[in-house]
């Protein structure tokens, strides 16, 4: 894959839509700066330059329907677990795509898809990846970098080529049913408080506070969840969200011991 590298950016989502007809798909564009980086819901991503790695990348799909489109959420998102276990850190995916390490946020995805006719015709994907940032001025409330966790500061330059690589080799694991079926199956194996047990959730329609656990996800992207009363819900994207647990493990203790 090739990668672009600029200096300054608005943000490489928008520089990406910008130049749709002059990129040559796939391609990954990274910054050292982004002044107006993209959260998912309108929110901004706090990045101190020259610290992280943000970039987006323009990847035209091979035959993928709308109805499967989480799947590449899915690749993604598995694609920097396997970056970070690369580097002794335990991540699970907080669903929908936030990259979690115990309690913490190291990682947010915004993906966004131009769709023509019977399949996605292109999607830009874009990541943020906090690497060698120690402080966080924004309110965001959980925030964790690759440094606070490890104690290394890392080559933004190497890294970027590795999880260039690794970025795609997963997505190329989307075109057929059958390798989107057993990519779904590693999602779900991967889900940060996936293990049947209550946790506290909010529907954030009606402000209603509840236990429940993750039942299922299903195949185009809704999550599940099983009360404590055995009873079912499902919920699309922003119509549920989590709540703090302050038992979960603190991310400092994501580094895995070889």
């Amino acid at each position: 894959m090739e990668v672009v590298h600029l200096v300054e950016v608005d943000s490489t989502n928008a520089y990406i839509m910008r130049n749709v007809g002059e990129l040559e798909a796939p391609v990954m564009v990274t910054a050292y700066t982004q002044t107006a980086g993209q959260g998912q819901r309108g929110n901004s991503w706090e990045a101190e330059p020259g610290k992280n790695l943000t970039f987006s990348i323009f990847y035209r799909p091979l035959c993928l329907p709308p109805m499967a489109q989480f799947a590449m959420s899915e690749a993604v998102a598995l694609a920097v677990v396997d970056f970070l276990a690369g580097h002794r850190i335990e991540a699970k995916v907080k669903w929908p795509n936030d990259i979690y390490v115990g309690n913490n946020k190291i990682c947010g995805i915004l993906i966004r898809h131009s769709i023509m006719g019977a399949y996605v015709s292109y999607s830009v994907i874009g990541v943020g990846i906090d690497v060698n940032q120690t402080q966080f001025l924004s309110d965001a409330p959980n925030p964790v970098s690759m440094k606070q966790i490890t104690g290394k500061t890392y080559d933004l330059a190497l890294l970027e080529k590795e999880i260039a690589e690794i970025m795609e080799g997963r997505l190329k694991l989307i075109s057929t049913e059958e390798e989107r079926l057993a990519l779904h199956k590693e999602f779900f194996g991967k889900l940060w408080r996936g293990d049947g047990a209550l946790y506290p959730f909010a529907d954030t329609a009606t402000g209603e506070n509840f236990k429940a656990s993750i039942e299922d996800i299903a195949f185009h992207g809704p999550m599940t969840l099983r009360l404590s009363d055995g009873s079912l819900r499902t919920y699309a994207f922003k119509e549920v969200s989590f709540q703090p647990q302050h038992s979960v493990s603190s991310a400092i203790s994501g580094i895995v011991e070889l």
